[in-house]
């Protein structure tokens, strides 16, 4: 690899070719400030505080490539006060909330304005109006916060291919918006949340149903269950501090406990049903040749995602709901039939890393008999300011378990949480059932890491042959599925999670600043977490889970069966692209 040698600040240093000023400095310690910077989605040099001095001129370090005997100053007053002025001018136009804004002490632009020294604003005058968008159902849209940084457009269109925002007018009026300025809900938004974590202020935030669930929480006549899927427990330890990647599962168990939660459940458990469904399905599609490749349904923004842009392979989605509604219409059924509850007076509060889960238990598929599956979702952060709000020290909380019989859950569930999760474990499950033996290739490292696209070819028992995709994030998603139409590839299996990552780094976990995910793959530390408790399970293999088996035996009777059809299968429908 060729190298150029530069200097910054005197100290002269030798870097990649390609590599960028920004880069260049922050690798050797010079730390230099941003704000529409994003390291692989987002440098248009809009925001101008990241400028250097170069010769006479001043010029953005995020778009500024490194070249043999450039002098770089970043820490001259000329810098200083440019830098000053461009924070200041984004200020003046800034709904300046700061102390109820919900990103206070999580702003990048706070933050920016806090190391700068700014105490005054010199640029006071007319500021943008423009109503909140809070219509949709899981993102709200505060324009008056927006710094017009592109961060948001950038990975809902170029990361995401959604397109569902961009630039609108010119100069001040300039805004980012839907096309033809209509609300999100109005758009071709699949809820996924990306655009809040792109998001460096309180622009963009998930739509909250935090007072909703105190609300059942202090009625009496209600029973309020909750669920949390298998990322939580590796997100919820940094809303206290707790280093990135912390798994915290006893503590969040006691927490919700402490909370009011009348029963504590685990959406692994349903994880586990999962597979059981889900693998029965595609082995049951396998010997008819129909509807294949069987395409994942857990993760909402990729439903929606194929209901606006392929409606024709709308048949091959598979047609178990997520883990979390198939739980939350389980927990009503079986309460209701087993011990006399009202499903009416039941509600289910699902904890989810997704911000999409919101938009899914509010459609009219995710409900039985006209009763939802789930009533309400709370992101990971929404889980973070009640536990918060309640006066509760997370960080020092006794571990505590998920409570029985919808808390027990193997290995194979957990690592739902990472990309290729869904697939490892419906492998595992697989190879027993259709060998009859307790396999011992427990591990399939094939469909792990963080490639953009993985693919793996698997030989069964039996002698078939089922070739997999995963893919994460819909960029990645839309390559695996033109690829499919086109005939340049023929898959059985497709594993498709909409956010990069997978649910380790959903729209709802903890957003994590730009500075450090520039220094830390995030995806592969939390990911790393959610496979150490794989590992420390002592089941997993879903179909091995007893609680599991239990079910079928006592309620649901058989995989695909017509009880399980009632309550955990359901069906999605074309919608417009514009």
């Amino acid at each position: 690899m060729e190298m150029v040698k530069l200097t910054i600040d005197g100290q002269q240093i030798e870097v990649p070719q390609g590599t960028t000023v920004l880069e260049a400095a922050r690798q050797t310690g010079v730390e230099i400030p941003s704000l529409c910077y994003l390291k692989d989605v987002n440098h248009p040099a809009n925001c101008r505080v990241c400028v250097v001095e170069v010769g006479p001129r001043l010029i953005a370090s995020c778009s500024l490539v490194a070249e043999n005997g450039m002098d770089v100053k970043t820490n001259t007053q000329k810098v200083r006060d440019a830098r000053k002025m461009s924070v200041e001018l984004l200020l003046s136009n800034h709904k300046r909330e700061c102390t109820s804004c919900i990103r206070s002490e999580n702003c990048e632009l706070q933050t920016v304005a806090n190391d700068l020294n700014i105490r005054d604003i010199s640029y006071e005058g007319e500021k943008t109006e423009a109503p909140i968008d809070d219509a949709s159902w899981s993102v709200v849209r505060d324009p008056e916060k927006c710094i017009l940084c592109g961060r948001c457009i950038s990975t809902c269109s170029d990361k995401q291919t959604v397109h569902a925002i961009g630039f609108a007018g010119r100069g001040f009026e300039t805004r980012v918006a839907p096309a033809f300025d209509k609300k999100l809900v109005d758009s071709t938004c699949i809820n996924c949340g990306q655009c809040i974590m792109a998001c460096p202020v309180g622009a963009l935030y998930e739509k909250e149903s935090i007072n909703e669930v105190w609300a059942a929480l202090n009625d009496p006549d209600k029973m309020v269950v909750v669920q949390t899927a298998p990322a939580i427990r590796v997100g919820i330890g940094e809303e206290f501090g707790m280093p990135i990647g912390t798994r915290a599962t006893g503590k969040m168990a006691a927490a919700l406990r402490k909370l009011g939660f009348d029963k504590v459940f685990d959406t692994d458990f349903a994880a586990d049903l999962t597979i059981l469904e889900e693998g029965t399905e595609l082995l049951k599609r396998l010997e008819t040749g129909k509807n294949l490749p069987i395409m994942t349904s857990c993760c909402p923004g990729w439903v929606k995602f194929v209901e606006h842009n392929y409606p024709q392979m709308i048949d091959n989605l598979s047609t178990c709901k997520s883990p979390s509604e198939m739980e939350g219409a389980l927990v009503k059924a079986y309460y209701h039939d087993k011990f006399g509850v009202d499903p009416k007076k039941i509600v289910s509060v699902s904890i989810m890393p997704c911000t999409a889960k919101k938009f899914s238990c509010d459609r009219d598929e995710m409900c039985v008999q006209e009763i939802p599956d789930v009533d309400y979702v709370l992101t990971t952060r929404e889980l973070g300011r009640m536990i918060k709000e309640a006066g509760i020290d997370f960080v020092n909380l006794q571990d505590e378990d998920f409570d029985n019989p919808f808390g027990e859950s193997t290995g194979a569930a957990v690592i739902f949480g990472a990309t290729g999760g869904v697939a490892e474990a419906a492998l595992r499950t697989i190879f027993d059932i259709t060998s009859g033996i307790d396999n011992e290739n427990i591990n399939i490292e094939i469909v792990r890491g963080t490639e953009g696209i993985k693919e793996a070819t698997v030989t069964l028992a039996d002698g078939r042959t089922v070739t997999a995709a995963i893919a994460h994030g819909l960029g990645n998603a839309r390559k695996v599925v033109e690829a499919q139409l086109s005939g340049e590839k023929s898959y059985h299996f497709i594993e498709v999670m909409a956010c990069d990552g997978g649910c380790v780094t959903g729209g709802g976990q903890p957003i994590v600043d730009a500075k450090t995910r520039e220094k830390m793959d995030v995806r592969a530390v939390r990911a790393k977490a959610i496979y150490d408790e794989d590992e420390a399970k002592v089941l997993r293999k879903s179909h091995k889970n007893p609680y599991i088996t239990k079910i079928y035996e006592e309620y649901l009777g058989e995989p695909n069966g017509h009880k399980s059809h009632e309550l955990l299968h359901t069906h999605y429908v074309a919608r417009s692209k514009f």
